[in-house]
């Protein structure tokens, strides 16, 4: 085993997390009550097409086809958006809970990306290191942007209780 091959592993595994988020995003968003959060899906949607499409180029880099190898974190942070979506609850109340689901998503990929990026950066692969941080770039905004969203989701759903 060598360190391309650690890094081939890496980038399968983040090329199944995306496919799987391109899947679960859709109804990611139609479960949500707050439009801005729905939103916010549905453009991080468009988003995970373009880091599927960077995850290709990266493997096009290191003269590999595109393989995903399943990703059970990312499956299993899919399964707590789906339970957080499945709750008996309604308005801010569901929103929370989804909130905290999606932030953990976000956390998945930003580890995944950030292994992946020194991986990169220390086989001398720039390239696949810049198209990496491109894609890194991006789930911190949205990891940021659902944190934000959550401040007004989360007073709204505390005043719900009341």
């Amino acid at each position: 085993m060598s360190l391309q091959n650690v890094l081939l592993e890496e980038l399968k595994d983040l090329y199944s997390a995306e496919n799987q988020l391109v899947k679960s995003l859709p109804k990611a968003a139609s479960g949500t009550h707050s439009p801005e959060l729905k939103q916010a899906f549905l453009n991080h949607l468009e988003e995970t097409k373009s880091h599927v499409v960077r995850l290709q180029q990266a493997f096009q880099l290191l003269g590999k086809k595109p393989v995903a190898k399943h990703c059970k974190g990312m499956e299993g942070a899919i399964a707590e958006v789906k339970e957080a979506l499945a709750e008996d609850a309604e308005g801010a109340l569901l929103d929370a809970g989804i909130i905290g689901a999606a932030a953990r998503v976000e956390h998945y990929e930003i580890a995944g990306y950030t292994a992946s990026i020194a991986m990169a950066k220390t086989l001398g692969q720039a390239e696949v290191a810049n198209l990496l941080t491109q894609t890194l770039t991006e789930e911190q905004n949205a990891g940021k942007l659902v944190m934000t969203l959550a401040k007004g989701i989360l007073k709204e759903a505390a005043a719900q209780e009341e």
